[in-house]
């Protein structure tokens, strides 16, 4: 029996879904389309009916758990700077640098993204300029330029801040990574908010 339109974009969805938590914990190279299929109980045939490679797979996958990153820091933000810069310091502890399947992609596969076709980048591209302008819209600075500047760091001090505590072996050190970029996040902040009182 034919499947439904809303049958078969469940499959997809579903397809989406197992392939992103995949890549998230095995790699993008190391995560074959068959893997994928078994997992969502489908034939490595069936991939195609979805998909016309794994590129447009991966676009597809590394796209939408951008857009859940997206949305999930626009719903803090919503709430105000304070609450957004908590939700970014719950990405700088020793419990999500250990894991693997939450959180933004570019935390978890930066390296092999960068590599990636445009098509693949699209997406990535796409969520992190629109998470610079979610943080340049809560700044209490009047300058938007300088406002921009003070987002893109904070984004690649935080992405940085992870991938430097994963592989540093020192336990004590790779903890105190994410310890001095907590705190210089809340001085950030602080300062910020100072200076709008100051106005």
């Amino acid at each position: 029996m034919k499947k439904s339109k809303a049958e078969t974009a469940e499959t997809h969805r579903r397809i989406v879904e197992i392939a992103a938590q995949a890549f998230k914990q095995k790699g993008i190279d190391a995560t074959g389309v068959a893997e994928i299929m078994a997992e969502a109980g489908l034939t490595h045939g069936a991939f195609y009916r979805h998909f016309t490679s794994k590129e447009a797979l991966v676009a597809e996958a590394a796209g939408a758990s951008m857009d859940v990153f997206v949305q999930a820091a626009q719903s803090a933000a919503s709430k105000g700077s304070t609450a957004f810069v908590k939700y970014l310091q719950g990405y700088l502890t020793s419990e999500f640098r250990d894991g693997v399947l939450g959180g933004c992609p570019v935390i978890q596969l930066g390296s092999e993204l960068a590599r990636a076709d445009t098509s693949v980048r699209e997406g990535i591209d796409k969520g992190l300029q629109q998470l610079i302008d979610i943080a340049v819209n809560l700044s209490e600075d009047k300058s938007r330029a300088y406002a921009q500047d003070d987002a893109i760091f904070t984004l690649s001090a935080l992405i940085g801040a992870i991938t430097m505590s994963r592989l540093m072996e020192d336990p004590k050190l790779s903890k105190h990574v994410l310890e001095v970029t907590n705190h210089r996040l809340l001085k950030q902040s602080s300062k910020s908010g100072s200076a709008k009182a100051s106005r």
